[in-house]
């Protein structure tokens, strides 16, 4: 008997012909995106590709112009970040917006705080900030330290554990590794395991392609706001993604591949771009 293969599982979040402009530039045209429960999906592409603007169509930030973004085959609208929060997706930007002068507990429940009786419950929260790093396996030497005298790579993971105190089923990481050394950028990999082993659907924004091959299961490609290339991790090379991001198969590292024998042993072609 042939083995058949099973049929992916429906995404949670669809973007269909997804376009944004700005004025005169159009950041986004056409852009199509699933997002599925227990994946780690990477968006990836140059500078001025469009990857920032999507993200912030997903987050709330800026209401996409045309197209159809659906959640869980539903179609929504998602004109304001308070609109992305109530479906379930959370986004931790790149500058964290992290309190310093606050401690752990107070980060986490900035905003969400638990009252009892008008006063704020500190036991509790306490509680819960112990149980949710625990489960996340995330080490920090204190619960009510200031978040300044944490590392980088510290400050990262507490700042993705903020964005899951509202229980969200997407969560989106934008350059979650920027700036950090190799043991704290190790930390933040592992974490975004755990958070796909949760059944969560993790979009990872970055451009260090060994991180997003070391932790994402498809890769897709934005190149001057449209759509590039939609790759299983497991099945690309490095080269065939590379070639996407800038849109020839003729660049340095695919001629290096060719003559060192190395990935396929020949650069394969990109995909074709499309122009208005």
């Amino acid at each position: 008997m042939t083995a058949t293969t099973a049929p992916p599982p429906s995404p949670i979040l669809a973007l269909r012909g997804v376009s944004k402009r700005f004025g005169a530039v159009q950041a986004l045209t056409d852009v199509e995106l699933e997002i599925r429960a227990g994946e780690v999906t990477a968006l990836v592409g140059d500078n001025g590709a469009g990857k920032s603007t999507l993200v912030k169509t997903i987050a709330g930030v800026h209401p996409v112009d045309a197209g159809v973004i659906s959640w869980k085959g539903a179609p929504v609208r998602i004109a304001k970040p308070h609109d992305a929060q109530e479906l379930g997706i959370a986004t931790v930007y790149q500058d964290l917006a992290l309190c310093d002068n606050l401690d752990v507990v107070a980060n986490l429940f900035l905003g969400r705080e638990i009252r009892r009786r008008s006063v704020l419950d500190q036991v509790t929260m306490e509680s819960r900030s112990r149980e949710l790093l625990d489960t996340l396996s995330i080490r920090i030497p204190s619960v009510r330290i200031p978040v300044a005298s944490l590392s980088g790579g510290q400050r990262q993971v507490v700042a993705i554990a903020r964005a899951l105190v509202g229980s969200p089923e997407v969560v989106v990481l934008d350059e979650p590794t920027a700036a950090l050394g190799v043991e704290q950028t190790a930390q933040v990999l592992d974490l975004i395991e755990r958070l796909r082993e949760r059944g969560l659907a993790v979009i990872l924004i970055s451009h260090n392609m060994a991180d997003v091959r070391a932790v994402a299961d498809r890769v897709v490609v934005l190149r001057l706001g449209r759509n590039n290339g939609d790759f299983r991790v497991a099945d690309t090379s490095g080269e065939e993604i590379i070639a996407a991001i800038t849109g020839a198969a003729d660049n340095a590292v695919a001629r290096r591949a060719g003559r060192t024998g190395a990935g396929t042993g020949a650069p394969r072609e990109a995909p074709k771009e499309s122009h208005e």
